[in-house]
Order: C-alpha cells, then structure tokens, then sequence
C-alpha cells in the first residue's frame, strides 16, 4: 500500500544543538494532537467513511507518518551533540534515563503516548473531529514558532504548519461534499 521515498518531505536544518526545543518537538511526537495520533485516527477513520472521502483520509493519515518522520529527526538533531548534563538541564533527564537519546513516543511533559483513537463512525462528526486535529496542530506548530530562535527550524515547522492549514481545508471540503451529498437523499 505505501512506497517510501528515502527522503524528508521537506528538508529538515538545525542551527545547534538545543535539548530545551527537542523537548517542545517531541509534543508533535507523541503527543495526543501530534502527529503519531493524527496519523492513527485518519487510517482508523477511513474505514467507515463513504468511498468518496476515504482516499482523503488515507492521503492525509499517510503523509503525517511523513511529518512523524520529521519531526524525529528535528529532535535527533537538536539533541544528538547534547551531554546528559545539557539533556538534564533541558528538562529531559528523565527521558535520558529511560531511553537515552533514542526518540520515544511521549509528550513534552513526559507523558507517554495514550491517545485514545476518535471515531464516532459519522462521518461528518469524524471530520469534524479531524478539522479540530488539525488546528490544534497549526497552533502547536505556532507556539513551538514563537518560543524558537532558531530560523532553520523554524522554516521546518512552518512547513509543518501550513500543511496542517492545507490539511483542515481538505476536510472542511470533505464536509462540505457529504452534507451535500445527505442533503440530496433526504425526502421532504
């Protein structure tokens, strides 16, 4: 079902070695409204979706397993010069300690990956649901923007983000499209 091309969707720079932002990233890792979780409720979700959308869903579940892959390599870069007294100071000791510098499906806060897959099996309220995913990513995205300092990887995240702007368009026409469609079956 999927051919992986042996490259980045976007190219992925870091200026230095700076544990305090891999530990902002790694909430777009294993966060709930991350990208491990979008991608995992899009390919739950298109199996009981019409037809006609779920090719959308499979596109857009797909390429976020290509932000996941950014992502990591965003917090293997930032944080693979890093000495464990840094990575403490970052507040990713506990992190070393568990996993040393190996990538690990968790929230900033620590929190390990716990996302319980939404799917109403309604298709519009699934794709509500998907529109509000995305834009609790777009501000992540922003936030994370905001407290960097670091113009590589900004230009990164904010790749990340307008796909997520991209990606809740595509559902909002989804919607669009199936209230249409519903509309027309219904007999006054």
């Amino acid at each position: 079902m999927w051919y992986y091309e042996k490259k980045l969707q976007y190219p992925v720079r870091v200026g230095i070695c700076n544990p305090r932002m891999a530990k902002f990233l790694i909430e777009q890792y294993g966060g709930a409204d991350g990208e491990l979780a979008a991608a995992l409720r899009y390919l739950n979700q298109r199996y009981t979706i019409p037809s006609r959308v779920m090719g959308l869903l499979n596109d857009i579940g797909t390429e976020e397993f290509a932000h996941l892959e950014m992502i990591a390599t965003m917090v293997y870069k930032l944080t693979k010069d890093a000495t464990p007294e840094q990575l403490k100071e970052a507040g990713l000791g506990e992190h070393y300690v568990d996993h040393g510098k190996s990538i690990y499906y968790h929230n900033a806060a620590g929190q390990n990956f716990n996302m319980g897959i939404q799917s109403k099996g309604d298709p519009i309220a699934d794709l509500y649901e998907d529109i509000a995913a995305e834009e609790k990513a777009r501000s992540s995205y922003q936030w994370i923007i905001n407290v960097s300092d670091d113009p590589q990887i900004n230009d990164s995240l904010g790749f990340l983000r307008e796909r997520e702007i991209v990606h809740s368009q595509r559902f909002r026409e989804a919607v669009e499209l199936l209230k249409e469609e519903q509309s027309k079956k219904r007999v006054f």
